[in-house]
């Protein structure tokens, strides 16, 4: 059993929290059957947790914390006795993955005209 300092288990409650919030429904979620087809919605789990020791935590107010994070990853679409995996499209990550190559090319051309002595100041 893990335990605080104080005797109480406060860690213990966040992880058991973590663990029970990390059930199967989490990752695959309610199968969806329709005209001979089955999808089977998935999604990608994370969880982070911490705590600490310090005065404050002898004194009998420990701190931890857990945080947990889940996103669409796709789904499994089951027809005629194959199955396929269709991924998610996550259009903002999309944007922004457009948005950091736009400005690494912008930097590129800027430190290329330097150096050529196009771009004066």
């Amino acid at each position: 059993m893990i335990e605080t300092m104080t005797g109480e288990p406060m860690l213990a409650d966040a992880i058991r929290d973590v663990i029970e919030t990390a059930a199967v429904g989490t990752v695959f979620g309610t199968p969806v059957r329709q005209d001979g087809v089955t999808v089977i919605p998935t999604a990608v789990f994370k969880a982070f947790g911490g705590g600490e020791s310090t005065a404050e935590a002898r004194a009998g107010r420990p701190a931890s914390g857990v945080r947990v994070m889940t996103r669409p990853a796709g789904a499994f679409v089951i027809a005629d006795g194959r199955a396929t995996w269709r991924p998610a499209v996550d259009v903002n990550r999309i944007i922004l993955g457009g948005q950091v190559v736009a400005v690494v090319a912008l930097l590129t051309v800027r430190a290329i005209m330097r150096a050529r002595g196009g771009c004066r100041r």
